[in-house]
């Protein structure tokens, strides 16, 4: 398929889930393709997840690059009976893949991790940075904003280094500091408008000042590797912090007496939480507190991966620590903290959906519709809607993944699956 634009599937934004149906989803008006037009293809026959709800035996058509409502007589069809077709994944949180590292790779590398997660259902992805120092965050800022300047990346987000020593997780200490908000706005800078978000400790001095800023600048302020109160987290929500970054993780735990972040995180309306479920972030339980606190319009699956994510284990460096991957569990050489994940976000959607047990409806929104809202790009991405770009993802009955496609074109063929 080639680059033009694009329709999609056949049921009313409206249509209660199970109901069935082919009926336009409306489009603007334009000039309908020919039948023989090589642009067009339709997704038959699968159960389709809406914003609405599922719609078994929908279809989704594509015309180009985009998705609309309705198909020319005579479209080719692929026959996706007995599989489930859901919106292409949104990864607001990832540090690499493939092997390859987006703190420290070249553009080549980068690009290889980017399409390693691609090869599992991520299709927007924004790149992760770990804590450096500051003129080595800003060096790498300028190139991942170039890769964001050609779509291949949806911006940038930087975990460190203004995050509290107390929970730096696999975050080099001494390369720490506090979010002074003119070193905040250096690294905003250097991004060239693709900075999506920085993770703060916005208890320490100049936090409340950094999230203020980056709220001006339309940057997402997310509450992370943080020892605030709960009284601290309220104050930062307030001055216009949205995310909580892995929530649970590298934060006090939640107490009777001294609730911390996490009760504070959970309860705000305005808070996106990210969790990372791969069954050794989380105990279930935690993540089904999550959820029916948050409810499923505010959590977002992340990957927290780094390199050796789709890649294998081994030893890796974390910006300028050492860690060891074994049995796809990374912790640092030194100390043993758990170092980021290896996970994909099939893997995430499979377990959220036959082990957790949760409706496929709120997993969807969690690993593309919630994301995606976060960061501003739910007008072209995260759900099936005509007029969005064509990024979605084909699973079987087992949630195993057999198709994926990204702006109209395949990345992995269900039919070559």
């Amino acid at each position: 398929m080639t680059t033009e634009r694009t329709s999609l599937a056949g049921v009313h934004d409206s249509a209660p889930s199970g109901a069935r149906g082919e009926t336009s989803c409306g489009s603007a008006a334009r000039a309908r393709p020919t039948p023989t037009d090589p642009h067009v293809v339709v997704l038959s026959g699968a159960n389709v997840v809406l914003p609405t709800g599922t719609v078994p035996g929908g279809r989704v058509i594509v015309e180009g690059t985009r998705i609309a409502g309705s198909a020319p007589v005579g479209a080719p069809t692929v026959d996706l009976r007995n599989h489930w077709v859901v919106p292409g994944f949104v990864d607001m949180h990832n540090h690499g893949g493939g092997g390859a590292s987006f703190t420290s790779g070249t553009v080549e590398e980068i690009l290889k991790g980017i399409h390693t997660h691609r090869l599992h259902g991520t299709t927007t992805l924004v790149a992760s940075t770990v804590t450096g120092d500051m003129d080595g965050l800003a060096h790498r800022a300028g190139l991942l904003s170039e890769l964001a300047e050609q779509g291949d990346l949806a911006g940038i987000h930087f975990e460190g280094p203004f995050i509290s020593p107390c929970r730096k997780g696999a975050h080099s200490e001494e390369l720490l500091r506090d979010p002074d908000p003119a070193e905040v706005r250096k690294l905003i800078d250097a991004a060239r408008g693709r900075a999506s978000m920085v993770t703060l400790a916005t208890e320490l001095p100049g936090g409340i000042d950094s999230v203020r800023l980056l709220a001006e600048h339309g940057v997402i302020a997310a509450i992370g590797h943080t020892d605030a109160t709960y009284e601290q987290t309220v104050e930062a929500i307030d001055a216009g912090a949205t995310v909580a970054t892995h929530l649970f993780n590298a934060m006090p735990t939640l107490g009777h007496r001294s609730p911390g972040p996490i009760a504070a995180l959970l309860e705000d309306e305005r808070i996106t939480v990210e969790l990372i479920n791969d069954g050794v972030h989380l105990h279930p339980a935690s993540l089904q507190l999550a959820f029916h606190h948050a409810g499923g319009d505010r959590v977002a699956f992340i990957t927290d991966a780094m390199d050796a994510a789709g890649f294998g284990d081994g030893r890796y460096m974390l910006g300028p620590l050492e860690v060891e991957v074994s049995e796809g569990v990374a912790r640092l050489v030194e100390g043993g903290s758990i170092a980021g994940s290896t996970l994909t976000l099939d893997r995430a959607f499979k377990r959220a959906v036959t082990v957790d047990r949760l409706p496929i409806e709120d997993v969807v929104s969690a690993i593309a519709a919630n994301p995606a809202r976060s960061l501003g790009l739910y007008d072209r991405v995260g759900s099936l809607e005509p007029g969005k770009d064509a990024d979605l993802v084909v699973l079987d009955a087992d949630f195993e993944l057999k198709g994926v496609m990204r702006r109209g074109e395949w990345v992995v063929d269900p039919q070559l699956g």
